[in-house]
């Protein structure tokens, strides 16, 4: 039988949404929240995160291990992440467990936020803090963003920062949670061999009280700098350079020829950059990404290798972003585009895929597109549109950042 779509909303904003699947062989849902680190002020930087952290901690009537030994009993694949964008709680389980989830995750949106348990995870999250300043690309990705961006909050540290943690307050938190934490900003997402109809009324059962807040969001592209900059830390033995520079929003057509662009200039293998640095031995590291966010976008260039060679490799790096836009062809094109397609439709094979594509495309664009329509979307992208884009966003402009070990 077909895939079918098909969709509802409480009376409070909560949207529910399935691509329903009678031959899947399990289920998935997930609550998606229009709510992340670019909701944020400076003064709670990192409280997203934190709130995530935090909502497996138990609920008035449920404890942290008996949410946890819940998940365990039904088999489910569950987690949680958070981005600039959103914040998500997801379960992928079989079809006949999936009443169970929906509870368990349900009942999680509305946590105790008890004031013993926030001190705890206080502590936890500093920790984090600190290990990820042992990672040298993301200390420069950090640094980069924060340049790149300037006071926009596109620009803030998803994980907070040591002084924005260690300053907030559990009375920040339930405020944060309050304003955002909100059936009009919030879809549940299904996916597989799922009873719609049933998982509705389930929904309203447990979502239907929730009150609206009506949370805004400046979606305006961010004005961003275009800078160039170096850094030296200690305990850095490479030379690390990383780029940021304008991209495609997440509702505009051209994200496909964007995806492929950064195909051709640094995928993993047979791109340029591969080609450039990593084959003849030049870089240990290059690698190219698109990320499309509301109102913006942004393409990553980052490479890594002798910090002695740092200037080689990026001018090789500019010198192969220069060369790209006459530099793929036809047959370049027609190779790139089956790799994306099979990886998109590899992706969409599980119901756990499908409920992410469907959440996030929803959660960003009020928007529903099957995965055949980005087949076909993807499938019409012509050289001429990647000139296009090109000129349109031109590389010329990042924001570059070269961290190095110290002199």
């Amino acid at each position: 039988m077909p895939i079918e779509f098909n969709e509802a909303r409480l009376a409070n904003g909560l949207t529910i949404i399935g691509e329903i699947d009678p031959d899947a062989a399990s289920a998935a849902a997930g609550f998606f929240i229009r709510a992340g680190t670019r909701d944020e002020t400076p003064g709670v930087m990192g409280v997203s995160h934190f709130l995530e952290h935090m909502m497996f901690k138990g609920t008035d009537d449920l404890s942290a291990e008996e949410i946890n030994k819940g998940f365990d009993r039904i088999g489910a694949s569950n987690n949680a992440y958070t981005s600039h964008e959103m914040t998500v709680y997801h379960a992928h389980v079989l079809p006949e467990m999936l009443p169970t989830a929906l509870d368990l995750l349900g009942r999680m949106m509305r946590p105790a936020l008890r004031l013993s348990d926030f001190d705890t995870e206080k502590g936890v999250i500093l920790e984090e803090i600190a290990m990820y300043k042992d990672n040298p690309f993301w200390v420069l990705y950090e640094e980069v963003s924060a340049r790149h961006f300037g006071a926009h909050p596109m620009g803030y540290r998803v994980l907070g920062t040591t002084e924005s943690i260690a300053a907030l307050t559990s009375a920040q938190m339930r405020s944060y949670f309050g304003a955002h934490y909100a059936p009009d900003v919030m879809t549940l997402a299904l996916a597989g061999r799922v009873d719609f109809g049933a998982a509705v009324a389930q929904a309203e059962a447990l979502a239907g009280e929730w009150p609206a807040a009506r949370p805004t969001r400046d979606t305006g592209r961010p004005k961003v700098s275009g800078a160039r900059f170096e850094m030296r830390q200690g305990n850095v033995t490479r030379g690390y350079m990383l780029g940021l520079a304008e991209a495609p929003s997440v509702d505009d057509p051209r994200r496909y020829a964007a995806t492929l662009l950064m195909q051709a200039l640094g995928a993993a293998d047979n791109s340029r950059l591969h080609w450039a640095l990593i084959e003849p031995g030049i870089a240990e590291e290059a690698q190219t990404s698109f990320d499309p966010s509301e109102g913006t976008g942004q393409y990553l260039v980052f490479a890594s290798g002798d910090p002695d060679r740092a200037g080689e490799i990026w001018g090789i790096v500019e010198r192969e972003i220069r060369a790209l836009r006459d530099g793929v062809n036809d047959d370049d094109l027609a190779r790139l585009r089956a790799k994306l397609l099979t990886s998109v439709t590899l992706a969409g094979e599980r119901p756990e895929g499908r409920m992410q594509r469907l959440g996030r495309q929803w959660t960003l664009e009020r928007a529903y597109r099957s995965l055949d329509d980005e087949l076909a979307a993807i499938g019409r992208v012509t050289v001429r549109d990647l000139r296009d884009l090109l000129d349109a966003f031109p590389l010329d402009g990042m924001t570059v950042g070269t961290l190095l070990p110290e002199a």
